[in-house]
């Protein structure tokens, strides 16, 4: 009942009991082409592609002839008007359609997944994964032949996602049967553990399954590279050329899983996995002294594998909200697994409520992001924003860091983070004599910085340094290449030290529950810490606008947007002059480390009254993302009521503007 299907009865009788494969394919040929005007011409050439590569199992050629036969011309658009794109950092995309075919329903699940991945040249399904990992396998096996040779490796990691576990195998088993050794986790595992496990079993490239926090109905798949990052240039266009190379009918061996040549990710790596996350820890004291009441949920994914075994690891006894600790991919309790909504944290705020808690903190899906409510002088509760939460993670680290005699030269340590995250973070970093890296949008890019500082590191001394401890390489990074304090983006995503280089909710946990600790120790609650940062910084808020267009039609009226303001930039916005405008796919612009920053297609803007936005299309979901930034000075305490005033007036005037200008371009 959670599908919108036809009953199968629709195909007459003699069809239901014995179709042949041919003459389904005979009748989808010839519906094709009679829908002329029904479905878009892409659609159609793609639709026609794939029947003519002879790897459609029967169920999926049921299934699209069920479709056309229900006149679901939209639902088919949406499926093929694209190939689903494998970009630089992988593909995402809906497991499940809007329409859903019997033959692709089959068994459901307990947990409401259907037998069948919705068939599609858009979607992520079968055979999408399949030709993905054929295509990284090919690019690892050359890349490792150019390079001294040997077998490629792999480890895959999948979230609770629906077909997350199927997906997984399938990956696994075309690796092992195209001749690499490749290794999985027993059952869910958050992205942080792959990227770690990555770099610790030393393979030549990592998989997580994942969507991170979509909608329970998509699903994604992200390729890491040997340094535990998702992969960048010259990798990331090096895989995406030999995923294009693959033909469909070659996906047709391995659509049936076999893992009799994978092997599972032993307890050992587990254990590392852990003790790295000890790192993060700056004042174990301050914690055992002052411990914090806090209250975690994982939303029904897989932090709850973790994160209270990494909160009890330090001593704390987190109250936990049961009934969303149980992993679900139809994520039942809440309309979204996204901890930056106030509604997915409603049942773990009922829980603060009962139990006197000082915070709460939740993780998405794949255990990559944290949301914290947290608890003012007052007793209200108060959600904090990703920035937020960077902001005081980014002051609390760098000030003990340097307390505790970490940091010794700053001007070798550096913050990381990306254009669209506050530039707060930035006046932090230069409030401590640090320095402050801005990337673009994607933690692929944080963790890339991190293998570029320990490539130099290793060049200065002639030998990999990733064996040392924590301190030690902290010491020679400061003096032989740059030393990372701290890094994070908007998003909601966080990352304390080098071992992962993707975001961590599993650590961000603990390293929130530090600062409360802290903080608890001076009587101070967190928004009063907050306000003593804006007090030495200045006021900055931020504010994030989507406007999602889904399908073919959606897409299309984004990129026609993009394209207006590549060759026409905007002048002004709600009546306040354009003071500067950068177009990151034209103008050449270079970072704190002299790194020339890639073209991308994302646009940044400054008003005459130092008002910034930044304009760009999700990587991860079909909308159009309007970033803004608001900075108001306060002299004192009593003038910062004020500030946040005209700071949310002035940023609720400019993207009610820049929505405004999104629509009018697009009538």
């Amino acid at each position: 009942s959670a599908y919108r299907i036809a009953p199968f009865f629709q195909l007459d009788l003699k069809e239901k009991e014995n179709v042949k494969m041919e003459s389904v394919l005979k009748k989808l040929k010839e519906i094709i082409a009679a829908s002329s005007g029904k479905i878009l011409p892409e659609a159609a050439e793609n639709l026609n592609l794939w029947l003519g590569e002879d790897f459609l199992p029967e169920w999926a050629l049921k299934s699209l002839l069920e479709l056309f036969r229900r006149g679901e011309y939209d639902e088919i658009n949406d499926r093929f008007f694209r190939p689903l794109a494998f970009g630089t950092g992988g593909m995402r995309g809906r497991t499940i359609g809007k329409a859903s075919a019997y033959a692709e329903l089959g068994e459901v699940s307990p947990h409401g997944t259907p037998e069948h991945a919705a068939v599609g040249a858009n979607n992520m399904n079968d055979f999408t994964v399949v030709r993905a990992t054929m295509g990284l396998f090919n690019y690892c096996r050359k890349y490792l032949d150019s390079n001294g040779g040997g077998i490629p490796k792999l480890v895959v990691a999948h979230d609770v996602r629906h077909f997350s576990k199927r997906f997984c195998e399938l990956a696994a088993t075309v690796w092992s049967k195209m001749g690499g050794e490749v290794f999985i986790f027993d059952g869910a595992r958050s992205t942080p553990q792959l990227s770690f496990t990555v770099r610790h079993l030393k393979t030549t490239a990592g998989i997580v399954i994942t969507a991170s926090h979509n909608p329970s109905h998509d699903n994604g798949y992200k390729v890491y590279f040997s340094d535990g990052a998702q992969a960048i240039s010259p990798h990331a266009e090096g895989i995406v050329a030999e995923v294009n190379k693959v033909a469909w009918n070659q996906v047709k061996p391995f659509l049936e899983v076999d893992l009799g040549g994978v092997e599972l990710v032993g307890k050992s790596a587990e254990d590392a996995y852990v003790k790295s996350i000890e790192n993060c820890v700056i004042d174990k004291q301050v914690m055992a002294v002052n411990k914090p009441k806090a209250v975690f949920t994982a939303v029904h994914g897989t932090g709850a594998t973790l994160c209270p075994t990494v909160m009890r690891h330090f001593g704390l006894e987190p109250a936990l909200v049961e009934e969303q600790m149980i992993m679900d991919p139809r994520f039942p309790t809440v309309k979204q697994p996204n901890p930056e909504y106030a509604e997915t944290l409603s049942m773990g705020i009922a829980k603060m409520r009962e139990t006197g808690a000082d915070c709460l903190m939740a993780t998405d899906p794949d255990a990559d992001r944290m949301g914290v409510a947290i608890r003012t002088r007052s007793g209200q509760i108060r959600l904090l924003t990703g920035n937020m939460i960077g902001s005081l993670l980014a002051e609390y680290r760098a000030t003990q860091m340097k307390n505790k005699g970490i940091i010794t030269k700053p001007e070798n340590c550096t913050l990381i983070k990306t254009f669209v995250t506050t530039p707060l973070q930035d006046k932090i970093a230069e409030s401590h004599g640090l320095k402050c890296i801005n990337t673009l949008t994607g933690f692929k890019w944080i963790g890339g910085r991190l293998t570029k500082y320990e490539e130099k590191l290793n060049s200065a001394m002639g030998e990999d340094c990733s064996g040392l401890s924590y301190l030690e390489r902290a010491k020679l990074l400061q003096e032989h290449s740059t030393f990372f304090v701290f890094g994070g983006e908007e998003s909601y995503g966080y990352l304390g030290t080098d071992s992962v280089r993707d975001k961590d909710a599993n650590a961000a946990v603990i390293m929130f529950c530090e600062m409360l600790a802290y903080l608890k120790s001076l009587d101070m609650t967190v928004d009063e810490y907050l306000d003593s940062i804006y007090l030495k910084c200045g006021y900055y808020l931020e504010d994030l606008k989507s406007i999602y267009r889904e399908g073919a039609s959606g897409a299309s009226e984004i990129q026609a947007f993009l394209k207006i303001l590549d060759e026409h930039p905007l002048s002004e916005v709600g009546g306040v002059k354009v003071a500067k405008s950068v177009n990151f796919a034209k103008d050449k612009i270079v970072d704190a480390d002299g790194i020339e920053i890639p073209k991308e297609k994302f646009f940044f803007y400054t008003l005459e009254n130092g008002y910034r936005f930044a304009i760009r299309a999700s990587g991860t979901e079909p909308k159009k993302k309007f970033n803004s930034f608001a900075k108001e000075y306060a002299s004192g305490s009593d003038g910062l009521p004020a500030a946040k005033e005209r700071a949310r007036a002035g940023l609720d005037n400019m993207l009610a503007a820049l929505e405004s200008n999104f629509l009018e371009s697009v009538k």
